[in-house]
């Protein structure tokens, strides 16, 4: 019979995601209700190596699920890339008593995972993405937080590109994902949207720009994903030198889709993901990804996530062709 664990590592690692609070929160509560300590590494795998471990209570997680980032910090490390790394951090966890582990983030947190899965420890992800590109889950923690901040920065700037009658460019996040881009052309009524699945022209976009004009707009919505086969200041400055209507202003949105307080959605996701994740340590399951299959969490395991691709769903990307007419 497999035993429980008796402490749990918490670390979150790679890029921050509203709600990855949330979930370090649901870890704590959950592992403490089940008579299991929980200690925080801080700094993320790089921290796992250096032994950055901290206590905690119910009462240190109290006051963190409203916040956004992490407050066990993050960073990428190479040192844990390399197996002398890893010895480092088994070492590690061995000295502290840490016999298992939960990690919050995106694939390289989870491909770190499945290593130190592959060696023996008993580990479960969460996933905590923005750019909601990881295979498995319906979506991942922080998504909606961060597509709710684009909705936000989009709107305000349509109000201000029908007052001057310009074509705004707006980048968003999506390195290898054009989730996000594709769901603020729909909730925003985008005109275009590139992403780096779907690979476009120059002279596609600016088809239709000139096309918004003849048909009246008072504006054109171009918003285009940051992995997209077009870089975004070479686009508006081709599109400016062309007499099309409109006059042409960037704006790249950057980290500030990464911050601000989770939205009531990655909050109870983050806290099902959390409290799913203690549940499957306590029955023995471990090597696992939680994933909202449906309305129901589900485990995946890493081998699976890692060595599949998610890429956008190109329902919604037609949809969102069909309503910029």
């Amino acid at each position: 019979m497999t035993s429980k664990p008796t402490k749990i590592g918490i670390l979150t690692s790679g890029g921050d995601a509203p709600g990855m609070n949330a979930a370090i929160r649901a870890v704590v509560r959950a592992a403490l209700s089940n008579d299991i300590e929980a200690v925080g590494v801080i700094n993320g795998f790089e921290g796992l190596i250096n032994g950055e471990f901290r206590n905690l209570g119910a009462r240190d997680v109290g006051g963190i699920l409203q916040r956004g980032g992490t407050i066990l910090l993050t960073s990428r490390s190479k040192r844990f890339m390399e197996p002398s790394g890893q010895r480092e951090a088994l070492r590690k966890m061995n000295e502290a008593g840490v016999d298992a582990l939960v990690t919050i983030g995106g694939e390289g947190t989870l491909k770190g995972a499945q290593v130190l899965s592959e060696q023996g420890v008993k580990v479960i992800g969460i996933p905590g993405s923005i750019d909601n590109d990881i295979w498995g889950t319906n979506i991942s923690i922080g998504t909606d937080t961060a597509m709710n901040t684009i909705m936000e920065a989009v709107d305000k700037l349509r109000d201000t590109a029908s007052s001057h009658q310009r074509a705004f460019l707006i980048e968003t996040m999506g390195r290898n994902s054009g989730y996000l881009a594709v769901m603020a052309g729909i909730v925003c009524g985008a005109e275009m949207t590139l992403v780096p699945e779907v690979p476009v022209q120059v002279e596609e976009v600016a088809t239709a720009v000139e096309d918004a004009y003849r048909r009246g707009k008072t504006h054109a919505i171009i918003i285009n994903a940051e992995g997209s086969n077009i870089d975004t200041a070479e686009l508006a400055r081709s599109i400016d030198n062309r007499d099309l209507g409109f006059k042409t202003r960037m704006t790249i949105l950057g980290h500030i889709q990464r911050g601000g307080s989770p939205t009531a959605y990655d909050r109870l996701l983050a806290s099902r993901m959390g409290i799913k994740a203690v549940e499957a340590l306590v029955e023995g399951t471990h090597g696992v990804m939680t994933g909202l299959k449906g309305h129901g969490i589900e485990f995946i395991p890493f081998k699976d996530v890692i060595s599949n691709k998610r890429q956008v769903n190109m329902e919604y990307y037609n949809m969102a062709k069909v309503l910029a007419r």
